[in-house]
C-alpha cells in the first residue's frame, strides 16, 4: 500500500480508489492526531493498517454512500482543512465543485455572523452628557 501524502508532500490527498470505488484520503506517515481528528469529525471514516513496523492511518468516505456522495462528503471536507493549515491535493474526478462552495459558505455564514454584544442593564437608561458651554 502507498500513502500518496507522503509521495507527493502534502498532507493530504484526496483521490479515487479503483476496487470498489471509493474516496480516500492519504495522511502523512506519523502525521499528528490533530488531522486524524478532524477528517473523522468531518464526516470520514479512519482506517489503520499495519505494514510491517509501520502504521498506516487512512480515511475513506463511508462505504454505504454511492460515488457521488463520496465525492460530495470529501470535497466538504476541503474548506475545513485548508483553513486548519494543511496543505491538500483533491484529485478532479473527486472533486464536487457545488459541494466545495456549499461548505465555504457555511464557513463564511460562521464567521460573518456578528458576536453577541451585552445589553446594558434595564434599570440604566442611556441618556446623554450635557453639553458644556464656554462664553
Amino acid at each position: 500500500m502507498t500513502n500518496l501524502a507522503d509521495e507527493c508532500g502534502t498532507d493530504a490527498e484526496i483521490y479515487k480508489r479503483p476496487l470498489p470505488p471509493t474516496v480516500h484520503v492519504d495522511t502523512r506517515t506519523g502525521a499528528p492526531a490533530a488531522p486524524h481528528d478532524l477528517l473523522d469529525q468531518l464526516g470520514l471514516e479512519r482506517h489503520t493498517v499495519q505494514q510491517g513496523d509501520q502504521t498506516l492511518t487512512f480515511h475513506t468516505a463511508p462505504l454505504q454512500l454511492d460515488f457521488d456522495e463520496q465525492k460530495r462528503v470529501a470535497t466538504r471536507a476541503i474548506p475545513a482543512l485548508l483553513l486548519a493549515g494543511y496543505k491538500i491535493n483533491c484529485t478532479p474526478t473527486v472533486f464536487d465543485e457545488a459541494a466545495y462552495q456549499q461548505a465555504v459558505r457555511g464557513f463564511r455564514s460562521r464567521t460573518d455572523a456578528p458576536a453577541a454584544q451585552p445589553s446594558a442593564p434595564a434599570s440604566a437608561p442611556s441618556r446623554p452628557a450635557p453639553v458644556r458651554r464656554t462664553p
